[in-house]
């Protein structure tokens, strides 16, 4: 790998939903009269596939999952995507490290669609080479981030081989960001901005954290400088 590379999680990471996610989420537990549970529960959806999130809520059946992920999408494609915001300081950073010839890829559980959508309405999407996203239809599960990630690092032309290789850094604000990573053998600099439980991302083993924009570029200059540092 001749050029550092960096993989963002995309919701809690680079951009907050500002209630978007919640909120929908709740809409439609509440058409299909479903208790919503608190904010804290709702919150902790943001991350994983949502399709595993509702099956877990009482009175969630398996037929009923289409419904309420449709019902869900809609609203979020109408409403909560121009209600997102960009973190403060992530356009400058990602601005900065293209700047630096950094590789830059999105890798999140959002349907692939959507997350270019998302991009593309914040004003991001020129800002990275790549977006890796899952299923379309978000009632497919998927067990981890890995292979996402992995469709990331093939569209950055980069093999798992190449993974493990000084240089390459994934950022995310939940454990499933982690954990996906820590399948290549990628090191995740969690970011405590998002949605992650506390002491959720030190337990999954992130490599560092970061609690500003400001950090988080010191942390992917120390993680990412070897790959540009001069041969012997």
């Amino acid at each position: 790998m001749s050029a550092p590379a960096v993989i963002f999680d995309l919701d809690g990471t680079l951009v907050d939903p500002a209630g978007a996610i919640t909120g929908g989420i709740s809409a439609a537990l509440e058409a299909h009269n479903i208790r919503v549970p608190d904010e804290d529960r709702l919150r902790s959806f943001i991350g994983p596939p949502l399709a595993t999130s509702l099956k877990a809520l009482p009175g969630v059946t398996e037929e009923l999952v289409p419904k309420l992920i449709e019902h869900y999408r809609e609203g979020y494609m109408r409403e909560g995507m121009a209600a997102s915001e960009v973190y403060p300081g992530i356009r400058d950073l990602l601005s900065s490290l293209r700047g630096q010839g950094c590789a830059l890829a999105v890798a999140t559980s959002k349907p692939g669609p959507q997350a270019e959508r998302l991009l593309d309405i914040q004003g991001l999407r020129g800002s990275v080479d790549a977006v890796a996203g899952s299923d379309p239809d978000e009632s497919v599960p998927h067990t981890s981030k890995g292979p996402i990630i992995a469709s990331a690092l093939q569209q950055l032309g980069l093999s798992n081989t190449d993974a493990s290789l000084p240089g390459l850094v994934m950022v995310g604000d939940r454990k499933f960001d982690v954990e996906g990573a820590a399948r290549h053998g990628i090191p995740c600099i969690g970011v405590t901005w998002g949605y992650a439980l506390d002491g959720e991302l030190e337990g999954e083993g992130a490599a560092a954290l970061a609690h500003s924009a400001e950090d988080l570029a010191a942390e992917i200059r120390h993680f990412t400088t070897s790959a540009a540092a001069p041969s012997s």
